[in-house]
C-alpha cells in the first residue's frame, strides 16, 4: 500500500462518519466507496473496514437487507422533527423531483435537436471533405476563389459542430452537479449518444 493510500485509509473512519451524518441516509459499502473514492482516494477495502469499525463502536448503525449490509447514521443523535417540518421536507422533495423531471425532459428534447443538427453537420462536412478531396486531385479545374470558399464552408460547419458539442457538454455538466449518479448512468437514462459512441471526432481546424 502506498503512503498516500495508507494515510487515506487511516482517516477513513472520520471521513465516513462525517459523510453519513451529513447525508443522513442509508448507504451500502459500494455506494459509499463510489461516492467518495475520487475525492478522498479511499480503496474499497478501507471503506468496508472503516464502516464495520464504526458500527462495532456504535457510532453508526448497520442492517442486513438480503445479502447486503446497509449503513446509516445513529438517529438518536438528531433532534426530533415535527410533523410540520416533515411536511415541509416532503413538499421540497416533490418540488425538486418535479424540477429534475423537467430538466431531464428539456435535456432529452435539446439532445434530440442537437443530435439531429450534428448528424446534418456531419453529412455536410463529409460532403465538403469529398469535394475538397476532388479539388486537390484536380486543382487545374478549380479557381483559387472556389477552393477558398470550400475551405471557409468547411471551417464554418466544423465550428458549428464544435459549438453545439460544447453546449451539450456544458448542459450535461450543469445537470450532473446535482445528479446523484455517474455521468455514464445519466447518459444511459436520458439516452444521450456521444461522438465517441459512434467513433467519430471533429476534424482538425
Amino acid at each position: 500500500m502506498s503512503k498516500g493510500r495508507a494515510e487515506a485509509a487511516a482517516g477513513a473512519p472520520g471521513i465516513l462518519l462525517r459523510y453519513l451524518q451529513e447525508q443522513n441516509r442509508p448507504y451500502s459499502a459500494q455506494d459509499v466507496f463510489g461516492n467518495l473514492q475520487r475525492e478522498h482516494g479511499l480503496g474499497k477495502t478501507a471503506v468496508v473496514k472503516a464502516l464495520e469499525q464504526l458500527a462495532q463502536q456504535g457510532k453508526i448503525k448497520e442492517k442486513m437487507y438480503g445479502k447486503q449490509k446497509i449503513y446509516f447514521a445513529d438517529q438518536d443523535q438528531f433532534a426530533m422533527v415535527s410533523d410540520a417540518d416533515l411536511q415541509g421536507l416532503d413538499a421540497k422533495i416533490v418540488a425538486l423531483t418535479a424540477k429534475v423531471q423537467s430538466l431531464q425532459q428539456s435535456c432529452r428534447h435539446m439532445e434530440a435537436e442537437m443530435q439531429k443538427e450534428i448528424q446534418e453537420l456531419k453529412k455536410e462536412c463529409a460532403g465538403y471533405r469529398e469535394r475538397l478531396k476532388n479539388i486537390k486531385a484536380a486543382t487545374n479545374h478549380v479557381t483559387p476563389e472556389e477552393k477558398e470558399q470550400v475551405y471557409r464552408e468547411r471551417q464554418k460547419y466544423c465550428k458549428e459542430w464544435r459549438k453545439r458539442k460544447r453546449m451539450a457538454t456544458e448542459l450535461s455538466d450543469a445537470i450532473l452537479e446535482g445528479y446523484p449518479k455517474s455521468k455514464k448512468q445519466f447518459f444511459e437514462e436520458v439516452g444521450i449518444e456521444t461522438d465517441e459512441d459512434h467513433n467519430v471526432k471533429l476534424p482538425d481546424p
